[in-house]
């Protein structure tokens, strides 16, 4: 199973958003925030525990590097929760600093 919290629901908006202004292409946009949610479904069909371990940001979060950007996610019990979806440049430590996630 799994789940996208609305933050990182957010974050596909945001980033389909901010590709189609740069590219001035909506179905640019549109089809890699489709590929990176294709990429979630992915990691969550997949058995295992999956992604590198991120206790720096907190005990229970993974992360996954995708084509420029960084899924977030934890195992909470059957389910794969992805929390963020990032750009892999930004200051991913003090994005989480201010979190209650």
């Amino acid at each position: 199973m799994r789940r996208l919290l609305d933050a990182a629901l957010e974050d596909l908006l945001d980033i389909q958003t901010h590709l189609t202004r740069e590219s001035t292409s909506a179905v640019l946009g549109r089809g890699f925030a489709q590929t990176l949610y294709r990429q979630c479904v992915k990691l969550a069909s997949m058995p295992g525990m999956l992604g590198r371990p991120r206790p720096e940001l907190r005990r229970d979060f993974r992360s996954f590097a995708f084509k420029g950007y960084v899924i977030f996610f934890r195992y909470e019990a059957d389910t794969l929760e992805v929390v963020n979806i990032l750009e892999g440049h930004r200051d991913i430590v003090a994005h989480f600093q201010d979190d209650d996630i």
